[in-house]
């Protein structure tokens, strides 16, 4: 027992097998490839082993360590305390920081941006003592809390252990909805675990347990929601349930005691409890909820065996769930293998050749992260909770009904990548949408997590979303369904959208005021019931761009012109004479009702954006570089300014966020940027950019991300650039080309032609394109229109060491 990650004379030799197959397989790993032939490494097909789940758990990350599967419905992970029962260490619950936690919680989001984000539901706790105390008094978590150390800490695609300093421990591992779990105690203590049912991470409104000592099972739920709950632009509006969590615990040997406990009144003995927290902060809410324990006679073993099962619908569905993902006799080591088979397949969709250790830890490890989501709601029997608080069972051919939708981050970089690698789930996801859609009158929410309809953000990226799945090649759904619905709320005002709750953050309406935005042709400042008006006026330009494009190919040909026509109104918040007061002159700036620019103007102010300033929402128009560039005053023009975005004004890169004039790899409005160049005629200076940010923002370790993640947003932004492609704009399958990381990559696309990258140059030095040829044939450009995606092929590169400043600078070949 002396080994925190060999508990249980059980189930130790499978573990210690797994992970010396890990260890092998780094180690074997071949050197980067020297000839020209395309060629992946082997040790790719166990791509799993690269994976390091810590990554983004520090500097804002807020990415989740704990065990979860593929799109999984269960993320096994810790919560994490700096002594407030009522708050956390991060966003997501964990904070690696943060050495103390109070629960192992069921359901995580990976990287959302508020804090407390989500979920977080029904922690569970072993603790080494005898419960004396109601918990939900323990409002500082001081007694039924430990601290642990990272050195007895570990976590795997799927796994994830600890040993706390208390003595006790815990080894879990997950299927897509369920669970197994081993909790240990030291030798001559009490061995309790605690369901500490009410505490999500935005708290609940109701909570219930129920212990069954005749058949070993704890079940219960907890009602929650609240999802940016505690925002101080508009939280209030989402201080609301909208889901329920059920769960069902069974173990291998009986309780030696059982008790609950609601608010400050613990019950020893008792065996059914409720109570919610409510979702104040702070005094208002410490010291209120309910749960339950169970304790164990470890005396003769020390190893508890749990099995656990969830569901958003029912406890029976919950049961089921558990029943056909977990045999009786699964062990952790039987379901951590099933589940890094899993993975391994999913992160095989990519295999690589060459490149350093850290390059790819970093490389699969952002797989990880981007292919988290979206995640599973949806029973085994196909039952899933509606946006109308309803059950719904799953439209004819859809596999699953997929949720967590962060549509305002993910549109730019993470749906690309979804339909990239994984059509069939972008399909189901598509399909999933449409349906939350359908049971909330129409309206397409712009932020959905579980059921709820959380409004987060600006924009209308549902749109942006399934325009580009469809452009992609995904048809698995009811697409024209979809864009009828998309059209009707981007050309018909909804009430919602007249409506201040919420607002600025969470603003109701899908296309808020849509009456005045289809008259004056631009959002109002003074009058739009959104974020902003520049911000939502270029966001609904993307979107109609983005819808136009998709008219286009189902042969649509008036709402194509309609669509394309308003996705030209980013101009209209473009003004040519607004300066910085040293020379540059043309920014994205607000404008009011009746025409007039919003005053004062600063560059570096927010005023009329969302989550950043008017000198990076001015780039953020990639459905229409020539013009902006053309408003600029020339493409040499926008260049030297973009190279002013990156570099500050002695030359020095300025690629790290921190300056309200420059680039912000922490958030989404301008990751699009270092690609532009391409559009301007200087594709190396994409290149060098590029480079730069995958070289010195993302690394290894806790901090190797530039921020939350964002659903994977992030990650997949990483992702697309260590392969050297970028999705030009929403709606097209476009991409941009830049200088791969790896000599050797192919994207896998079962039945579908592979997309083979071949650039055996490929390293640290040689980050500049010299030379490319697509199947075979000479390519003078820096993109690739929808063909790459619709029949595959290789891309073979020539690389060097020097920007070849010549290499697809041909005005008639920019992109467009």
């Amino acid at each position: 027992m002396s080994d925190p990650h060999h508990r249980g004379k059980r189930r130790t030799g499978a573990r210690t097998a797994a992970l010396a197959l890990s260890t092998v397989l780094i180690a074997a790993a071949p050197a980067p490839f020297a000839s020209a032939a395309p060629a992946v490494d082997a040790a790719t097909a166990h791509a799993s082993a690269f994976v390091d789940p810590f990554i983004g758990s520090a500097n804002g990350g807020t990415t989740f360590p704990g065990a979860t599967a593929p799109h999984g419905m269960i993320a096994w992970s810790p919560t994490s305390t700096k002594g407030d029962q009522t708050d956390t260490a991060a966003a997501n619950g964990y904070s690696y920081d943060t050495t103390r936690i109070r629960g192992l919680s069921l359901t995580h989001v990976n990287g959302a941006g508020c804090h407390p984000g989500a979920a977080g539901d029904v922690p569970i706790m072993p603790f080494a003592g005898d419960v004396t105390t109601s918990p939900s008094a323990d409002t500082k978590d001081a007694v039924y809390a430990s601290g642990f150390s990272h050195a007895n800490e570990r976590a795997t695609p799927g796994r994830y252990s600890v040993t706390l300093d208390s003595g006790a421990g815990a080894d879990l591992a997950v299927t897509p909805r369920a669970g197994v779990g081993d909790f240990s105690f030291p030798a001559g203590t009490p061995a309790n675990l605690l369901f500490r049912v009410s505490n999500s991470l935005n708290g609940s409104e109701d909570a219930q347990i129920d212990i069954d000592a005749k058949h070993h099972k704890v079940t219960g739920s907890v009602l929650t929601g609240a999802f940016c709950g505690r925002r101080a632009n508009g939280g209030t509006n989402n201080r609301k349930s909208y889901y329920r969590l059920y769960f069902t615990a069974s173990f291998d040997r009986g309780f030696a005691s059982t008790g609950t406990w609601k608010d400050s009144t613990l019950s020893p003995g008792s065996t059914s409890g409720s109570g919610g927290e409510g979702y104040a902060t702070g005094a208002d809410r410490a010291g209120r909820g309910s749960g339950g324990w169970v304790g164990f006679d470890t005396s003769s073993d020390n190893d508890v065996h749990m099995r656990i099962g969830i569901s958003y619908v029912s406890l029976a569905g919950a049961e089921a769930n558990l029943r056909t993902e977990v045999r009786p006799r699964e062990s952790v080591d039987d379901v951590a293998a099933a589940t890094a088979r899993s993975w391994d397949q999913e992160l095989g969709s990519v295999r690589t050749g060459g490149g350093s250790a850290d390059q790819r830890t970093t490389f699969y490890t952002a797989m990880y992260h981007a292919l988290m989501q979206p995640g599973i709601v949806s029973d085994t029997g196909g039952r899933y909770p509606g946006m109308d608080g309803k059950p719904h069972r799953l439209v004819r051919g859809q596999r699953a009904q997929y949720s967590n939708f962060s549509g305002w981050d993910q549109y730019r970089a993470q749906i690309q990548l979804l339909a990239l690698l994984k059509p069939e789930v972008a399909g189901d996801f598509a399909q999933s949408l449409y349906n939350f859609a359908q049971q909330n009158g129409g309206v397409w929410d712009r932020w959905v997590h579980i059921n709820g309809a959380t409004h987060v953000m600006t924009g209308d990226p549902s749109a942006a979303t399934l325009a580009t799945f469809y452009a992609m090649g995904v048809r698995n759904f009811d697409y024209r369904g979809a864009f009828d619905s998309l059209a009707r709320q981007a050309t018909e005002p909804n009430a919602d959208g007249l409506s201040d709750a919420g607002c600025p953050g969470q603003c109701t309406g899908q296309r808020p005021s849509l009456a005045q935005y289809l008259t004056s042709h631009y959002a109002a400042q003074d009058a739009c019931h959104c974020w902003g008006g520049a911000a939502e006026t270029l966001e609904d330009a993307i979107a109609d761009s983005a819808l136009g494009r998709w008219a286009k190919l189902m042969g649509r040909d008036q709402q194509a012109a309609e669509f394309t026509e308003r996705g030209t109104w980013w101009s209209n918040v473009f003004d040519s004479g607004a300066t910085d007061g040293a020379g540059t002159t043309g920014y994205a700036r607000a404008r009011n009702l009746d025409g007039s620019w919003v005053t004062p103007f600063s560059p570096g102010s927010d005023r009329g954006f969302a989550q950043g300033t008017s000198a990076t929402y001015t780039w953020m128009v990639p459905q229409d570089v020539q013009g902006l560039a053309e408003k600029m005053g020339g493409r040499a023009t926008a260049a030297q300014r973009l190279d002013a975005f990156f570099h500050k004004p002695d030359g020095s890169w300025s690629v790290r966020g921190g300056d309200p004039l420059r680039y912000d790899a922490t958030n989404e409005p301008g990751i699009h940027a270092p690609w532009l160049y391409n559009a301007l005629g200087r594709p190396w200076k994409t290149q060098a950019t590029v480079r730069q940010i995958v070289n010195t923002v993302y690394g290894t370790g806790p901090a190797g991300l530039p921020g939350n993640d964002d659903l994977g947003t992030m990650s997949a932004w990483y992702v697309f650039s260590a392969l050297g492609l970028y999705p030009q704009t929403p709606g097209s399958a476009s991409m941009l080309l830049g200088a791969p990381l790896f000599p050797h990559a192919v994207v896998d696309r079962p039945g579908r032609t592979d997309i083979r990258i071949d650039a055996p140059s490929a390293d640290g030095a040689h980050a500049y394109v010299s030379a490319l040829t697509v199947n075979g044939r000479t390519h003078d450009r820096s993109w690739t229109d929808a063909s790459l995606l619709r029949t595959g092929g290789t891309l073979a590169y020539g690389l060097s060491d020097q920007p070849d400043t010549r290499w697809a600078t041909n005005a008639s070949d920019l992109p467009r």
